[in-house]
């Protein structure tokens, strides 16, 4: 099985532990490297991200745990930086550039946070029209390409709330043309795009983020991917890898 986590979160955002338990438990595991990618800072949504005090603690607090575990497994400090954040992040060992907002009339709504909440946004800013709304995120997932990243995080996670198609169908035209686009667009960085197991730890989906067809598209383009998990629990880290790494 794959022995290596990228994509994960502790009580510095969003998560459920603190980042020296979370490493523990890879330790335990037998990860032979561990990314810690907590949320970068976004001014206009404080809830789920580090703010700058915690953000310069988070890094201290790596990179002494890097020093402190070195002869027992690889740390690596990076970051998940949203599309509409601009704070620096040349000081990570790396990035991973995601889409969590779309925006209006200078109006951020979060697009992963609640399923009620989604189905709202979409009535109320696209008068229920899903594939609307779909090529609005993927506006915005072509984004990404302005930026320095070095992982392109779960590409397709306008379909966190639909599994099974339950709202709109993946395979419509209009979706997968949106979601080719900015493929397209963002196969040029050279960087891998996620297979990402968050959704199933957290009971939203029952495969990995990106969508079968996606996946194939990208493997077609000869995109690069890594397997994430995107935990914000220590039980979670490499969720499902052995299930998943024959993607690869």
């Amino acid at each position: 099985m794959i022995l290596k986590d990228f994509h994960t979160h502790t009580t510095y955002c969003d998560g459920n532990h603190s980042p020296e338990e979370m490493l523990l438990s890879a330790i335990e595991k037998g990860l032979t490297t561990y990314g810690f990618s907590g949320h970068g800072y976004t001014d206009f949504d404080l809830r789920y991200c580090m703010n700058l005090e915690e953000t310069v603690q988070y890094k201290r607090d790596i990179l002494a745990l890097k020093e402190k575990y070195k002869d027992k497994i690889e740390v690596k400090l990076g970051i998940e930086q949203d599309v509409f954040s601009n704070h620096p992040t040349d000081d990570y060992d790396y990035v991973i550039g995601s889409v969590h907002y779309i925006r209006k009339d200078g109006v951020y709504r979060s697009i992963d946070e609640d399923p009620q909440d989604f189905e709202n946004i979409c009535n109320e800013w696209f008068d229920g029209d899903y594939y609307s709304f779909a090529e609005d995120y993927y506006r915005n997932v072509v984004k990404l390409a302005e930026k320095k990243i070095d992982i392109i995080g779960h590409i397709d996670l306008i379909t966190k709330f639909n599994e099974g198609n339950r709202l709109f169908d993946m395979a419509h035209p209009r979706y997968l043309a949106a979601a080719k686009k900015a493929i397209d667009a963002l196969l040029p960085l050279g960087v891998p795009f996620e297979i990402n197991t968050g959704a199933i730890s957290r009971g939203y989906r029952s495969a990995p983020y990106p969508a079968p067809e996606l996946l194939e598209y990208i493997k077609s383009k000869g995109g690069m991917l890594i397997l994430s998990s995107d935990t914000h629990a220590r039980e979670n880290i490499c969720f499902q890898f052995d299930k998943w790494e024959k993607l690869l």
